[in-house]
């Protein structure tokens, strides 16, 4: 067999570790030819690919970004659609494909797999908020940068006595923002799951700040206070439809800093936390992830995912995968809540 693998929608540590786990695996043990397509759903809609031998995936476990490429291609975009697909797939002899990407990326698999087509994926996400799926490589390595910059954050907060502000990502779930605000003891944690007005937050600041501390806080991109009805966007949509998110950081600090007379600065995180090398844990899960993905190609499991269960790796169907968001549970907040103010 061929098989082609794309790692779609944004980038983030351990795309290449699972390209690294799929080839090797299917070389070694299965006996699988390989090839890449460039920039995502672009390199399928165009033919676009490039061969993969075992050279080409020697040390690159280690590597964040990708060694093909990614793009926002939408595959039923214009040129695109299940024919002419399934047309550079006849004509490369591609027998199945492997597509590594989140959400967006699995719901164009999903469609294009009730079409007829042989895939595979694989979940990729930062904001780890994949309901089938315990925990999706780069969210740990996210939480770890996210943790430094923090840390970073409060020594200046506390050296001119400032409230600081950390925005990181998560459009509608707030997983990075718990797990990193906790890890750095933030005295405040907001996230899209929870509404909070901006009173609440400045009797936050105001409490840590009557203790001598320089607040800190950390706010999920997505995060939606109390005034406000929708997420702040100001950049536009996707090319899936999706609002461009960022900068909530920016429109509460100056309202907090009138309410609480706490000069206040933001640091918005953004794409800091998909770049650099992945944490060896997420080396680990992601390496497994592209070996299990080869084992279901072979096994001819098409409209599947690869899912991490508890410390096993199983095989869910996108319907299962896509069905809900794994979004941050009331006990999970009420547990970081204790440690606000």
């Amino acid at each position: 067999m061929k098989i082609g693998i794309l790692t779609s929608g944004g980038d983030c540590p351990g795309l290449n570790a699972v390209i690294r786990g799929a080839v090797l695996k299917g070389i070694a043990i299965h006996g699988l030819e390989f090839v890449g397509f460039r920039d995502g759903w672009r390199g399928v809609v165009e033919g676009d690919v490039v061969d993969i031998p075992r050279s080409m995936v020697r040390g690159i476990a280690k590597q964040g970004g990708t060694i093909l490429g990614t793009s926002r291609t939408n595959p039923f975009g214009d040129g695109g659609g299940p024919d002419v697909i399934k047309g550079h797939l006849d004509r490369l002899g591609i027998d199945a494909i492997i597509a590594i990407g989140g959400e967006g990326t699995l719901a164009a698999a999903q469609r294009l797999t009730d079409a007829g087509l042989n895939i595979v994926g694989v979940p990729k996400t930062v904001d780890n908020d994949l309901d089938a799926t315990d925990y999706s490589f780069g969210f740990d390595t996210a939480v770890h940068i996210a943790t430094e910059a923090m840390d970073r954050l409060r020594t200046t907060g506390e050296s001119h006595h400032r409230c600081m502000i950390a925005e990181v990502m998560g459009r509608h779930v707030g997983w990075i923002a718990l797990h990193a605000g906790m890890a750095s003891g933030a005295h405040a944690i907001l996230i899209p799951e929870q509404k909070v007005s901006v009173e609440r937050i400045g009797q936050w600041m105001l409490e840590a700040h009557a203790r001598g501390r320089a607040p800190l806080l950390v706010v999920a991109e997505g995060f939606v206070p109390n005034h406000m009805e929708t997420p702040h966007s100001e950049r536009g949509l996707d090319t899936f439809g999706r609002p461009r998110m960022g900068g909530i950081a920016d429109q509460l600090a100056p309202q907090l800093e009138v309410m609480t007379g706490i000069e206040t600065r933001t640091a918005i995180l953004g794409h800091i936390q998909r770049g650099g090398v992945p944490t060896a844990f997420d080396r680990v899960l992601a390496t497994r992830l592209g070996m299990a993905a080869v084992h279901s190609v072979v096994e001819g499991r098409w409209g599947t995912m690869v899912a991490l269960k508890g410390t096993e790796i199983r095989s869910v169907s996108f319907d299962e995968a896509l069905g809900k968001l794994k979004t941050v549970p009331q006990d999970r907040y009420d547990e970081a809540a204790v440690l606000f103010g």
